[in-house]
């Protein structure tokens, strides 16, 4: 495969200039008010699911890449104003933490080939400052659309995937059928493939973060037909480890991002949502997952909603 492949798949999903020269957020200009409107409609019980991991000690990351877990402590447990010791008492703390190492958006400058980010901007526009183009924060008014979850574990009925499994756009596709679900343009694509058991219920973080099902390169064209705004699954990943092909790591980052300019969200935990969505046989929602306005970013930490 290599970077030919890539290459050549590019030629065919790139977005770059599809909303001007300018643009630094990608196909989340998909989500038109007439998207919203939609996302919107799916509000009907009014029930409301966190699809976050929590920040703290107890996260998945296991430091590879100098990703840890957050570090959180306590600069005031019983601070004072006022002589009165009686009266106003505080509390404030501080976290310190890599933006990705839980549920978290990837920014648009996350991942690049060729000198050169989404839209074409340079790749030399990253510096130690941060990230002049394509941070974060240009998704400042939020990813909020209509989400379709699905649950690829459940359609081949098995509590999850296996690692090493490559999904394909037929899998997609059955799932659509099963669940009677489309994804279409402006949609968020929910991705559940089980493996966030294995820190979850196994307590297995080096299983989890090292190998794991996920996105196949077949279905980047899939996802540019589609013209989905952003996809998100409970992986580390979104694709499958071990890499198809083992000379190219990470291929659909590379695409989804870099050419398509296509939002990834990783370790999301859909199983609760999943588990309603099973209930009541509806696996759309509406989706809210804004990301911290952080200046330079290349990803931000998330608590994402569903609501039904």
């Amino acid at each position: 495969m290599g970077m030919e492949r890539v290459h050549a798949i590019a030629k065919q999903v790139s977005n770059w200039g599809r909303w001007g020269a300018e643009d630094e957020r990608g196909t989340v200009n998909f989500i038109t008010p007439d998207v919203v409107r939609r996302a919107a409609a799916c509000v009907k019980r009014g029930q409301v699911f966190s699809l976050g991991l929590s920040f703290g000690a107890e996260g998945p990351q296991i430091g590879q890449g100098g990703r840890v877990n957050p570090v959180h402590f306590m600069t005031a447990v019983a601070g004072q104003l006022g002589p009165d010791p009686d009266g106003f008492r505080y509390a404030d703390d501080i976290i310190v933490m890599p933006l990705q190492c839980a549920t978290q958006w990837d920014s648009l400058a996350h991942v690049h080939y060729g000198g050169q980010l989404y839209n074409g901007f340079p790749a030399a526009s990253i510096t130690a400052a941060g990230a002049a183009r394509n941070a974060i924060e240009k998704q400042a008014a939020g990813i909020v659309s209509r989400g379709i979850l699905l649950d690829l574990a459940r359609a081949a009925g098995v509590e999850r995937l296996p690692p090493g499994r490559a999904i394909s756009p037929r899998d997609l596709e059955d799932a659509e059928r099963m669940q009677k679900v489309h994804a279409d343009s402006g949609d968020v694509l929910l991705i559940r493939t089980g493996h966030l058991d294995v820190f979850k219920r196994d307590g297995d973080r080096v299983g989890y973060m090292r190998q794991m099902p996920g996105l196949g390169i077949d279905c980047v064209e899939w996802l540019h037909s589609r013209q989905v705004a952003a996809v998100a699954t409970d992986t580390n990943a979104v694709e499958v480890i071990p890499f198809e092909d083992q000379s190219l790591p990470l291929p659909v980052h590379l695409l989804c991002i870099r050419d398509m300019g296509l939002t990834l969200g990783e370790m999301f935990d859909l199983d609760e949502l999943a588990a309603d969505c099973a209930r009541d046989g509806v696996w759309e929602c509406f989706f809210s997952a804004p990301p911290l306005k952080v200046s330079g970013a290349v990803g931000s930490p998330l608590n994402p909603l569903a609501v039904k």
